[in-house]
């Protein structure tokens, strides 16, 4: 037999029009990160401002501004007391004098506990010199000198003083004026600072939302159009080829992995094609021919097996940075955003489990596949630990007859047990499931059998359902990937026997399988 032909080599390929997904992502993520940082420093940037504006506005401007009325408030109750005092002489206005401007030296003195806080270039430190001086200067020309006369020479007219009075008296209200007047502009700016931080962040906050919404979307467009579309029709050509097809050429686009991969599927094939057809005599070539394609399916399984493990990191990223991003920023999605997040993190964990039964399927006499004296109950109580919770939670009963010792893989039939008493739980009918497992000898074979009491399955469909990827239900209904039984059919197999559905019982699905005996029957 001639060595095989080399593959052709590929062209390489052009990076403007085949970038690989991973760099779709990263470009994705790169655009996303600028506008996140950018959006995060005006966020930043508006809260100092905003908290600076408050600060100022809560903390410095209206309470100063709350103090100047309790100063005009004070020298107005001295004015009056003062007044009242030297026209009676009664202690009582001396006292509630004195007592104004107790008041009034208070509500100073909080005022310039507030000025460092102040902003400066509105001489609003300076208009307080100016209100301290004016009473200063009122109560020196006008207040005192009322006081120390009527304390010697009792009551009296205060015409005299009267000219002190008004002149000292309008310059403090002037003063005080003046002061109520800045402040209420420092309160406009701080007011206006404010608004204008948290317009700031509006803005901004909507930015980024907006930003993270096209980045999904533009993440689920990278993966339809990168990675589940190549895919599908990567798949439909490979089904072709098994199916006969072997003219029909391999090949996908985009991303780049994948054209590479389908370039040697594909040469792969070309390369069967043309030995298949180079053989000379009919014997060898047959021979040939039978090789070649033990061979192609061997490389065709090595393939969906190295493919399907490939494809698992990808779609663990893309599940795992998609709940990231709606976990991280769910309180800036609606409904319809995490509506799209369920939706891409519900395809990724479906590709994954599509993958992982497809590796099952492959890994069937392939990986792992010793065969040695074991007991059968065993691998059934192995099946049933898995499937504690599931039994538990459907109130399902399981019973079995005393299994015999076989040759077989335990991981194999365990996964077999699990996979037709599983399918017992899931198409089960309204009553609890009872699932029975039975055994009885047929010559050379132990002859299995499955029964539940669930929905059952129709007679015409009694092949169909060891196909792969064969479905009876829409997959919202009943959920699973349509590979149970087909694996189930290719452990049964590997082990030497066969696997059926028995369409004479009654109620309920009974599902029966051979598997070669160890020693004599009479034994």
């Amino acid at each position: 037999m001639s060595s095989p032909a080399p593959l052709p080599p590929l062209t390489p390929y052009a990076r403007g029009s085949r970038l690989p997904v991973g760099r779709w992502f990263v470009l994705a993520g790169a655009g996303v990160l600028a506008v996140f940082v950018v959006a995060i420093a005006a966020i930043l940037l508006a809260l100092s401002t905003t908290h600076e504006a408050r600060e100022t506005l809560v903390d410095a401007v209206d309470p100063a501004a709350l103090q100047t009325l309790r100063v005009a408030r004070a020298v107005q109750a001295q004015e009056g007391a003062i007044r009242g005092y030297g026209l009676t002489g009664e202690q009582q206005y001396l006292d509630a004098y004195r007592q104004g401007v107790a008041e009034e030296r208070a509500a100073t003195g909080e005022i310039a506990r507030l000025a460092p806080r102040l902003p400066e270039g509105y001489g609003v430190r300076r208009q307080i010199r100016a209100i301290d001086d004016a009473t200063t200067a009122w109560r020196r020309d006008y207040a005192e000198p009322v006081v120390t006369r009527t304390l010697k020479s009792g009551p009296g007219s205060l015409t005299d003083l009267a000219r002190n009075n008004l002149q000292r008296f309008s310059a403090v209200r002037s003063a005080l004026d003046t002061q109520q007047a800045l402040l209420g502009r420092l309160h406009d700016v701080a007011r206006d600072r404010l608004y204008s931080g948290w317009n700031t962040i509006y803005i901004a906050v909507a930015a980024l939302a907006g930003a993270m919404v096209l980045a999904i979307v533009f993440c689920a467009l990278i993966v339809r159009r990168a990675v589940t579309g190549p895919i599908a029709r990567l798949t439909r050509q490979v089904r072709a080829v098994a199916a006969g097809d072997f003219d029909h050429e391999l090949g996908v686009e985009r991303p780049a992995e994948l054209w590479e991969l389908s370039g040697h599927v594909d040469g792969m094939r070309r390369r069967i094609m043309t030995e298949w057809r180079s053989a000379a005599e009919a014997r060898r070539q047959l021979a040939e021919q039978a090789e070649e394609l033990r061979r192609s399916n061997r490389e065709l399984e090595q393939f969906a097996y190295v493919a399907s493990h490939d494809l698992q990191e990808p779609l663990r990223k893309v599940a795992s940075f998609t709940q990231m991003l709606e976990q991280r920023y769910a309180d800036r999605l609606d409904d319809r955003a995490r509506q799209y997040i369920a939706f891409a993190v519900d395809g990724a964990r479906r590709m994954q489990l599509l993958i992982n039964d497809l590796l099952d399927f492959s890994r069937v006499g392939r990986v792992g596949g010793e065969r040695a004296e074991m007991d059968a109950g065993d691998a059934l109580a192995g099946a049933l630990r898995n499937l504690d919770a599931r039994l538990s939670e459907t109130g399902a009963t399981v019973t079995h007859d005393d299994l015999p010792t076989v040759v077989g893989n335990r991981t194999l039939l365990t996964q077999l047990f699990q996979n037709l008493v599983s399918n017992a739980l899931k198409f089960r009918s309204e009553e609890p499931p009872r699932v029975h497992v039975g055994v009885r000898r047929d010559g050379d074979m132990w002859e299995f059998g499955c029964s539940d009491n669930g929905i059952g399955v129709e007679p015409k469909y009694a092949d169909r359902i060891f196909l792969i990827f064969q479905r009876l239900h829409p997959r919202d209904v009943y959920p699973g990937t349509g590979i149970g039984l087909a694996l189930c059919r290719k452990i049964v197999e590997y082990h030497g026997g066969r696997i059926w559905l028995d369409t004479n019982e009654g109620a309920g699905a009974t599902f029966r399988w051979t598997l070669p005996a160890i020693g004599d029957p009479d034994d």
